[in-house]
């Protein structure tokens, strides 16, 4: 399998989700760049316990689950799709799914996962460093005039992380 089959790192990073604190990818997702079942990727994990400690792996709950289940389009219980909880795979969990899974698909899925992980930290790691340098270029001129604070202001919110709004309603709505 060529590189250029594999997916492009926009799209590995789209199913990079923040659970735990952690940027963890799901076991479907996986399963669906490795070119197996999420079944069968399961069980090969399964037969390779102690190389998955809770850091590497863990099951998600009920209420992670609902929170994704918009995300990843996952359907409801009692209607096809998943009878268990699915795991989610940190970094490391990945890395260590590379000894487990050794189908070429699998080896060439994992280097571009891998990838992904690193740009993903590269830039988290230049954003925080441009986040300190202004916040410096701040201090320097904060005295100096009213203009520098509004253009500092500016540059916060496009460095700030979007939250997510809760009680933003998805769907058609009529007005009456």
């Amino acid at each position: 399998m060529s590189e250029k089959t594999l997916l492009p790192i926009d799209a590995i990073v789209a199913k990079v989700y923040w659970i735990r604190g952690k940027r963890a990818m799901l076991d479907t997702d996986l399963a669906a760049l490795y070119g197996v079942r999420t079944k069968s990727l399961n069980l090969a994990v399964k037969r390779n316990t102690r190389r998955f400690p809770e850091d590497f792996m863990f099951q998600l709950t009920e209420d992670e689950v609902h929170c994704l289940r918009f995300q990843n389009e996952t359907s409801k219980n009692g209607r096809g799709g998943r009878r268990y909880l699915p795991f989610a795979f940190t970094e490391q969990g990945i890395a260590m799914l590379s000894g487990v899974l050794n189908s070429p698909r699998a080896i060439h899925a994992n280097i571009q996962i891998m990838r992904t992980f690193t740009k993903l930290r590269e830039m988290l790691a230049s954003n925080e460093l441009l986040r300190r340098r202004i916040e410096e270029l701040e201090k320097k001129y904060e005295k100096h005039d009213q203009q520098f604070r509004v253009v500092f202001d500016a540059i916060k919110k496009l460095l700030e992380t979007p939250k997510p709004d809760t009680k933003k309603q998805i769907g058609f709505h009529v007005k009456y």
